[in-house]
């Protein structure tokens, strides 16, 4: 590779987005109003709707028939015991109750985990009562991965895939093919330069975000960091596919479109997928965008470790390698 060739496109790519100011404004302010707006609006932190836990769904115990038979309750099948405590801890369950022995643990400081409790012991039934404490995670704590992960995706798909469309239409590529410049040069450059503007971008606006609502943070930055630049890689390598051939930028703007809303939709940028119907949930994994947001929220909300994540890291990261082999293979300069 020509590294002459590639630093030069590489610094007219971020020329031209830095000149570009309503898009780098944007880039900035669309999540800044969007975190800022949820905090507000969710800054009770009250839900209407109750979430228990559930181990042994197929089981009952004498006194939990009638709890499991009510209405406006949402029971939530979980596997593992010590994941679904730490969830109460947080009030992101109100209750997990084992309806197979009977016991049940709830948040002494919460007032939906205090009601399901009246709901459950409504008679004097023996059931085995467990005390956690922790503090509730907001919903914009729960929400800012989401966010983050959205504006990294559109910035990924239309600041590379729309771009690059946008070129060969107006004859730019063709000039460049005239050139030394090898499509591998030229894609690695587009990619590498929207790779380090988006994480600075995204890295400042959680920064400046965080110090005024104060997200919550039980795992490792760096981890958090690590997670932002695989997941940015793997969303760019994506909008290479609709880049390599396409010359109708309309076309361009369809099929990115078509790509964006069903990760935006299902991959839990706005609501949890837990409790859904588990095609939806094993849908929802085929999005790099799934992957970055569950990786992100693990470690902010969970405290996940490195280890923890790995799975999430090497899924993107083969995508990653799937995507840019298409986009590569499959590109044209005209």
């Amino acid at each position: 590779m020509g590294l002459r060739r590639f630093f030069a496109v590489f610094k007219a790519r971020n020329l031209e987005f830095l000149r570009d100011r309503s898009a780098l404004s944007w880039n900035i302010v669309l999540p800044v109003l969007i975190v800022f707006g949820f905090a507000f609006a969710f800054s009770t932190g009250g839900q209407n709707l109750f979430k228990v836990g559930l181990l042994s769904p197929q089981q009952q115990s004498p006194g939990t028939e009638h709890f499991l038979q009510l209405k406006h309750i949402q029971f939530i099948p979980v596997e593992e015991l010590e994941p679904a405590i730490t969830k109460v801890e947080r009030h992101q369950l109100d209750m997990l109750l084992d309806s197979r022995s009977g016991r049940y643990w709830i948040n002494d400081q919460s007032t939906n985990g205090y009601i399901l409790e009246q709901l459950l012991r409504g008679g004097d039934n023996p059931l085995d009562k467990q005390t956690v404490t922790g503090e509730p995670i907001r919903y914009v704590d729960w929400l800012i991965p989401g966010v983050l992960g959205m504006n990294i995706m559109f910035s990924s798909l239309f600041g590379v895939g729309y771009v690059i469309v946008r070129y060969r239409k107006n004859g730019v590529l063709k000039r460049l093919k005239a050139t030394p410049l090898t499509a591998v040069e030229f894609l690695t450059a587009q990619v590498m330069s929207r790779l380090w503007l988006i994480v600075i971008v995204t890295s400042l606006v959680y920064a400046g975000t965080n110090l005024l609502v104060g997200f919550r943070m039980y795992g490792s930055y760096l981890t958090l960091l690590l997670v932002l630049v695989v997941g940015t890689f793997s969303m760019i390598c994506l909008s290479l596919i609709i880049a390599a051939r396409l010359s109708s930028e309309e076309t361009a703007n369809g099929l990115l479109n078509l790509i964006s809303w069903p990760m935006m939709m299902l991959s839990g940028v706005w609501f949890s997928l837990e409790g859904s119907p588990p095609l939806i949930q094993q849908s929802a994994q085929i999005f790099p965008l799934t992957h970055m947001i569950e990786a992100a929220r693990a470690i902010m909300i969970d405290g996940a470790g490195l280890l923890d994540i790995t799975p999430h890291l090497l899924i993107m990261l083969a995508m990653s390698v799937v995507f840019m082999t298409i986009g590569a293979r499959s590109f044209k300069w005209e």
